[in-house]
C-alpha cells in the first residue's frame, strides 16, 4: 500500500497531530520523518489530552506501530520522558510498538547549550535541534545505532561533548557540560532505548511491500523548511513532502497521497515576516486567552503565537512545493462570531501586485496583503458532522479556500476533540 504524507502548509502549528490521529484509524504505521522535540502535537481524545513531541501521533491508536525515522534528531532524555508519560496514561509504548531508526542522530547537552547561546533573534525553541543537524551535516554526530555497544557509545558521547564544549567556551565564553557526567547519563539512556533501535528503513519498506498502510507525519510546515521556507527564519530540517522519502529511507514512488494541513487562519511563532499578522483585538481574538490547551500558545515553548488572516499566497506556494493532493482545514470553529473574514489573495510589493510567494524573507517583509472580504457567521459549528450542517457563510469560506489552493478540502475540524471533524472522501474544488 502507498504512503499518505501529512505536511504543514504554514509556519507549523496547523494541527497535523490531530489529522494524523484521525487518519491513523485506517493505517498500520505512523512515522515521523523530520524535526525533533521542537515539534508539539496536541491530540484530545475524550477527557484525555496527549502532548507529543517525538512519538508519532498515530500511536494513540492501539493497533498502530510508531516509527521515528532517520530524518529526526532525538533527545534521548525527552524521548524516555514521553514514553513514560504515555505509559502512565495507559498506552503500550513497548519496543514492539515503537521503532527508533539506528540512523537518527542524538541531541546532546552541548547542542542545547550552543542553541541557547547562538540562536540570536531567530526565535528557535532552543532545544538543540539546529546544532544537532549541523553536526550531522559535518559528519561528526552521534547516532542512535551506536547505543548497541554501551561502552563504545559512552566514549563517543564523551568525545562529542568535549569537542562541543570547546566550541562553547571559545565562541561564547560559557562553561560547557561535564563530558564524564554526560557520558554516564547517556549510558543509562542507551540501556533503556537500545531495544527500540532498529533499521526502520527496512521495517517500513517491508511493511509497504506487504501491503500495510503508512502515515508519514511531518513536523513544522513548509514556510519553516530549511530550503524552501522564509530563510533564515526557518527550522533545520526538510519539512516538505519531499523529505518523506529521505527521512524514512524509502523511495518516492510509495507516496501517493499528500494531505496539506491548513489552519483556517494564519499563525507563526518566533521572528520573521508575516504579511497578514494582526496585532490588535482581532489578533487577540484568534489567539485566545491561553486558558484552553488548544488556544494559540506553543505546545513546546508556551509562547503566544502571532495570529492573522489566512494567507492564500503562501497556501498556493505550499500546494506547489509539496505536490499536495488535498487540504485538511483546521480550527474553523475559531472563526465563529467574527462579522467579517479576510483572505489574502495577493501581495502588494513596491507598487506591484505579486501573485507568487517571494523567494526571500527581505522581500516578504515589504509585502502588504491584498485582501478579499467574506461574510462571517455567528452560529456554533462544533456539532457539525457534515458540510451541509455548516452555515452558508462557513461553506462559502471553505469553498473559497479550496478555490485559492486549487484543491479539494476533504477534512474540516470544528473543535478540538477527535469526533469534531467533517470528513469527505471527495470534493471538487
Amino acid at each position: 500500500m502507498p504512503i499518505t504524507a501529512i505536511v504543514g502548509t504554514q509556519w507549523g502549528d496547523e494541527g497535523k497531530g490531530r489529522i494524523t490521529d484521525l487518519l491513523a484509524a485506517d493505517a498500520d504505521i505512523s512515522a515521523r520523518f523530520n524535526g525533533g522535540d521542537n515539534a508539539g502535537h496536541t491530540v484530545t481524545v475524550g477527557q484525555a489530552i496527549f502532548r507529543l513531541h517525538l512519538i508519532p501521533s498515530g500511536l494513540l491508536h492501539p493497533a498502530i506501530v510508531g516509527v521515528i525515522g532517520a530524518g529526526v534528531v532525538v533527545n534521548p532524555r525527552r524521548l524516555i520522558e514521553e514514553i513514560d508519560q504515555l505509559a502512565a496514561q495507559g498506552l503500550d509504548v513497548s519496543p514492539a510498538r515503537l521503532k527508533l531508526s539506528a540512523a537518527a542522530h542524538l541531541i546532546l547537552p552541548t547542542h542545547i547549550a550552543l542553541d541557547r547561546a547562538g540562536s540570536g533573534g531567530l526565535g528557535t525553541t532552543q532545544r538543540g535541534i539546529g546544532p544537532a543537524y549541523a553536526e550531522k551535516a559535518a559528519r561528526s554526530g552521534v547516532r542512535a545505532g551506536e547505543m548497541a555497544d554501551l561502552e563504545a557509545f559512552a566514549e563517543r558521547v564523551h568525545a562529542a561533548v568535549y569537542s562541543g564544549g570547546q566550541v562553547l567556551r571559545q565562541l561564547y565564553g560559557q562553561e560547557p557540560p561535564n563530558p564524564q557526567a554526560v557520558a554516564a547519563e547517556y549510558y543509562g539512556y542507551a540501556q533503556r532505548l537500545a531495544p527500540y533501535v532498529t533499521d526502520t528503513s527496512l521495517y517500513v519498506y517491508d511493511a509497504l511491500r506487504a501491503g500495510r498502510r503508512v502515515l508519514a507525519e511531518g513536523a513544522q510546515g513548509v514556510l519553516l523548511d530549511l530550503d524552501h521556507g522564509t530563510y533564515p527564519f526557518v527550522t533545520s530540517s526538510t519539512t516538505v513532502a519531499g523529505g518523506v522519502a529521505s527521512g524514512l529511507g524509502v523511495g518516492p514512488q510509495w507516496i501517493e497521497r499528500v494531505v496539506g494541513v491548513c489552519k483556517a487562519f494564519q499563525t507563526r511563532v518566533g521572528a520573521g515576516p508575516m504579511p497578514t499578522e494582526l496585532t490588535g483585538p482581532e489578533g487577540d481574538r484568534l489567539r485566545g486567552t491561553g486558558e484552553q490547551p488548544w488556544d494559540e500558545f506553543g505546545t513546546t515553548t508556551g509562547r503566544p503565537r502571532r495570529c492573522g488572516w489566512l494567507d492564500g499566497v503562501a497556501l498556493r506556494y505550499a500546494v506547489r512545493v509539496n505536490g499536495l493532493t488535498e487540504l485538511a482545514l483546521t480550527k474553523l470553529d475559531v472563526l465563529s462570531g467574527l462579522g467579517r473574514l479576510r483572505l489574502a489573495v495577493a501581495y502588494e510589493y513596491r507598487g506591484e501586485r505579486l501573485e507568487n510567494f517571494p523567494t526571500t524573507a527581505a522581500v516578504l517583509a515589504e509585502c502588504r496583503p491584498i485582501y478579499e472580504d467574506l461574510p462571517g457567521w455567528s452560529e456554533d459549528i462544533s456539532r457539525a458532522r457534515r458540510r451541509a450542517d455548516l452555515p452558508a457563510a462557513a461553506r462559502r469560506y471553505i469553498d473559497r479556500v479550496s478555490e485559492i489552493a486549487g484543491l479539494p478540502v476533504t477534512i474540516i475540524s470544528v473543535g478540538p476533540e477527535r469526533q469534531q471533524t467533517i470528513v469527505e472522501t471527495s470534493k471538487a474544488c
